[in-house]
């Protein structure tokens, strides 16, 4: 199950995110976004749990819990749109 890491501290690493839900049970994956051009993280992730039992008792026991000076918002992540266009109304892309 792919459970979604919001209002993260940009200080919080992949290896602090992974050994908070490992308390929960096994982690199988875990993601911090990073920005494409700065490489800095974005203030959120993601956390993917092998078993849902697990990632429930994760997302209850963390939601809402201090995470290095911040109360993150941990739930189910949901699926990404299809068809998503981030350039613009046409799908095209402006050049200047």
């Amino acid at each position: 199950m792919n459970i979604y890491i919001g209002n993260m501290s940009f200080d919080t690493t992949e290896d602090q995110l992974r050994q908070a839900f490992e308390g929960y049970g096994e982690v199988s994956t875990v993601k911090i976004i990073t920005d494409r051009d700065s490489g800095q993280p974005k203030g959120f992730g993601f956390v993917e749990m092998a078993s849902k039992d697990e990632a429930m008792a994760a997302i209850s026991g963390l939601n809402g819990q201090e995470m290095n000076g911040r109360e993150v918002n941990v739930n189910e992540a949901r699926p990404r749109k299809e068809g998503g266009n981030r350039n613009g109304k046409n799908g095209y892309r402006k050049v200047y």
